[in-house]
């Protein structure tokens, strides 16, 4: 992008001699959060962003799979559900891809806009180009056309995120596309390979297997989603299988792509298995912070990894991520560092609360801001596979490591979502709905809930409020369940009622009791 400066519109008073009270480093989801909290603090502030505004979930993340999956799940509708409800003529309907990305790519684009005006509003002045540190408090940018400008700040913060990786392997880099370069397909393929365990790759190899692609999954070990609860992690295996996804096991990953006569791609895993004849190959097998180019004279160790900020002496981890505590402080007095590039919690809402929070700790001048953090405890996430997931808390196994297998009770269940209650199939083959609420200690505080389901993706925020509040099984149990729904199955498991009557809420709704009345001026 060209150096493009957004002119300030309500400027904040200077508090020192540099040129900007807080320059942020990074125009994606937690640089523009902390910028525009700062800025509504009368404080005077700069955002560099070297492409385009919106980091990673706007233009290659979030937003635009969310409008695939949207699309996938319109035509699961039209080929496998509709005609169960009477309605004919839905397998012969036609995707025209051009018109979906060509809409896709026009809805991200307003949202770049408007991210743009959301600068002017706020009082941000946003500057293209790649930045580098020149010193703790000094940055360098330089724009499209090989301009460099320095600027100085009293306090800094990295928001760089991250990026896909590929591994090591022939052919690899140059023949495969990473979930980048999903979004800049043109047609949809035929045959795509898709290698990873993690969200991503389940989430769009779900996407392409729904729009009509023969999907392979490449797996390094014995299935997708490990790190998360079993049940779930299973539950989903057997859906995406029946679903016809081809899932190969036990691969250690792609060991070579090579492409054929034809201009497919042959895919051999370390294994030593070959996919014969993929239009694509998509490399969804992890991502890697950017922080490489941050430094004007950092160098990469051979070997280790490791990125030495000597420039402006930022600590980073062997495997690149910057070094922060709790309060996503540096090791500089001056610098801090949030969102992805810090990996801790790697999701886009979790950067944008950190980049709130550090805001107002930094600039508010409040009392109780002083010591404002953002929790990393108790995050909801979702994961937009097919059938989805929601997640809150922790896993069975974890739960059973940190508090002992006889102080953990789990419930589960497992059923098929009224929906496909119709459904001219045996019970089966219809698609399954799989909870599980888990409890530890003598109140059964509830530390983990995880749904593998329709619906999944828009019940979980709610509960994890309730979590988040410290809920028990007995809180669950006093909300009066919403009929028919899915998530009802939440607030009546087991043997509804005769979980320990133990609230974690400030004002306890258990035995029918009112609820608290507003405290008013």
């Amino acid at each position: 992008c060209a150096s493009i400066t957004i002119p300030i519109t309500t400027p904040g008073k200077m508090s020192s001699s540099y040129d900007y009270d807080l320059i942020s480093i990074g125009g994606g989801s937690g640089g523009i959060a902390a910028a525009k909290r700062a800025a509504s603090h009368g404080k005077k502030v700069m955002c560099v962003e070297r492409s385009r505004l919106g980091g990673t979930c706007v233009n290659v993340g979030c937003v635009p799979k969310k409008v695939m999956w949207s699309a996938a799940h319109i035509a699961d509708i039209l080929k496998h559900d509709m005609h169960h409800y009477g309605f004919e003529g839905g397998k012969e309907a036609k995707l025209d891809f051009a018109k979906l990305k060509k809409a896709r790519d026009g809805y991200v684009e307003r949202l770049n806009k408007i991210y743009g005006n959301g600068f002017a509003n706020a009082g941000v002045t946003g500057v293209f180009g790649e930045c580098t540190f020149v010193d703790a408090h000094t940055v360098q940018v330089v724009d499209k056309d090989g301009k460099k400008t320095q600027y100085s700040a009293d306090k800094i913060i990295i928001a760089t995120g991250g990026r896909p990786s590929f591994p090591e392997g022939e052919g690899i880099e140059e023949h495969c596309i990473s979930s980048d370069g999903f979004f800049d397909m043109e047609e949809l393929p035929k045959v795509a390979v898709v290698v990873g365990a993690g969200y991503i790759a389940v989430e769009l190899a779900g996407v392409l297997n729904s729009l009509g692609t023969e999907v392979h999954l490449v797996v390094r070990k014995g299935k997708a989603l490990r790190e998360f609860d079993p049940l779930i992690s299973d539950g989903l295996d057997v859906e995406m299988m029946k679903a016809g996804i081809i899932i190969h096991r036990h691969t250690n990953g792609v060991a070579k792509v090579a492409i054929d006569e034809q201009k497919k791609k042959n895919v051999t895993l370390h294994s030593g298995d070959v996919i014969y004849g993929a239009d694509v190959c998509l490399m969804a097998a992890g991502r890697v912070p950017n922080t490489k180019d941050l430094c004007t004279d950092c160098e990469w160790a051979p070997n280790t990894e490791k990125l030495h900020l000597e420039s402006c002496g930022v600590e980073v981890t062997s495997r690149k991520y910057i070094v922060v505590d709790e309060y996503q402080n540096t090791n500089v007095k001056n610098i801090y560092a949030l969102g992805d590039v810090c990996g801790q919690v790697e999701l886009t809402p979790m950067a944008i609360a950190a980049g709130r929070k550090l805001a107002d700790r930094l600039f508010s001048g409040k009392p109780e801001d002083k010591i404002a953090k953002v929790s990393y405890d108790f995050v909801p996430t979702v994961v937009f596979s097919h059938p989805t997931i929601g997640t809150c808390g922790m896993t069975e196994p974890k739960a059973i490591g940190k508090y002992g297998k006889e102080n953990v009770k789990v419930y589960t269940s497992k059923f098929s979502n009224l929906f496909y209650g119709i459904f001219d199939l045996k019970p089966e083959e219809k698609p399954k709905t799989l909870m599980k609420v888990i409890c530890a200690g003598i109140d059964e505080k509830v530390v983990g809930i995880h749904v593998l389901g329709m619906g999944a993706d828009e019940m979980m925020q709610g509960f994890g409020v309730a979590m988040k509040m410290g809920c028990t099984k007995a809180d669950l149990d006093s909300c009066v369940a919403i009929h028919p729904t899915a998530s009802e199955e939440l607030v009546t498991m087991g043997v509804w009622g005769t979980a320990p009557q133990s609230s974690g809420a400030k004002i306890s709704p258990l035995g029918g009791a009112a609820p608290g009345e507003p405290k008013l001026s």
